[in-house]
């Protein structure tokens, strides 16, 4: 597998590369994750089964419409393909490190800047791609109400059905949801879907990154949401993104319905507490009607 890998590598560099070491490298519950290096130059490598390749090349064309934007940075793709039984996507290494209160700021500046830039006028993206290992429906949609009620709460209930979840019905969670954001009209911006604390990080030069996405064109109250789950963002960060991009006063009224997506994709992919979060949740939502 790893010759093949290599061979890949030298294909799209069109520098010769040969492995001569290789390291397991922490981090994700997906995939596994490797540092594979010579002499001169190291490249991240994920694998999966040779079934996930789909989830890789989306995520490269993700990354690389992000980076289109020159506005924050993102691991470059460097290939992705089939070798023996698994799936593959090679990254650019990246060095990270601690980050401060200038380069937090920075960050919310430049995820703002990523969410200003438009070119759309529908919701969705160019392919379903993944939210962790679960599809993520990205069907172009004119209003954002339709596509975040069908595609994102919608979606992640029927899963949850599937799975035993014991959770309100659609009937009743999916008219509210519609009715919460019958009345916000946001313009799409390209988000990166999945962006919670363990996606966004320093580099060494105090340079802000953004990893793993599950890009699409959504409302970017989306992105702000999440950033609020698993463990925040500091506090530099808000004010940074605010500097260039103030929220609205909705925002905090729509960020547990955004969030409610993610929870209850944890819950079909981990199960557990997951669902006692996501019926609190569902509660909040169905009590505002």
């Amino acid at each position: 597998m790893w010759n093949q890998i290599a061979e890949q590598i030298t294909q799209a560099t069109g520098k010769s590369f040969q492995i001569e070491k290789t390291r397991p490298v922490s981090g994700g519950c997906i995939n596994q994750g490797y540092a594979v290096s010579n002499l001169e130059q190291t490249y991240f490598v994920k694998i999966n089964s040779a079934a996930q390749l789909a989830m890789f090349t989306a995520e490269a064309s993700g990354l690389q419409q992000m980076s289109a934007t020159h506005t924050i940075r993102v691991p470059q793709p460097v290939c992705w393909g089939l070798s023996d039984s698994s799936s593959f996507l090679v990254l650019e290494w990246l060095e990270f490190g601690r980050g401060d209160n200038t380069s937090w700021e920075e960050m919310g500046r430049k995820l703002a800047a990523l969410h200003q830039v438009g070119g759309v006028s529908k919701f969705g993206w160019e392919c379903n791609n993944t939210i962790g290992s679960t599809p993520q429906i990205n069907t172009w949609t004119d209003q954002w109400a339709d596509f975040f009620t069908e595609y994102r709460i919608g979606y992640q209930l029927r899963l949850a059905k599937k799975r035993g979840g014991g959770f309100p019905s659609e009937s009743l969670v999916l008219p509210a949801v519609l009715e919460s954001l019958s009345n916000h009209h946001p313009q799409p911006s390209l988000v990166h879907g999945d962006l919670w604390s363990g996606n966004a990080a320093v580099t060494i030069t105090g340079e802000p990154v953004i990893l793993d996405p599950a890009t699409y064109y959504g409302d970017r109250e989306v992105d702000l949401a999440m950033t609020e789950l698993f463990g925040g963002f500091p506090a530099a960060f808000y004010r940074g993104y605010n500097q260039v991009f103030p929220l609205s006063d909705g925002y905090q009224r729509r960020k547990t319905l955004y969030n409610l997506y993610h929870i209850l994709n944890h819950f079909n992919l981990f199960g557990g507490g997951y669902g006692t979060q996501a019926n609190q949740m569902l509660q909040q939502i169905l009590a505002k009607r």
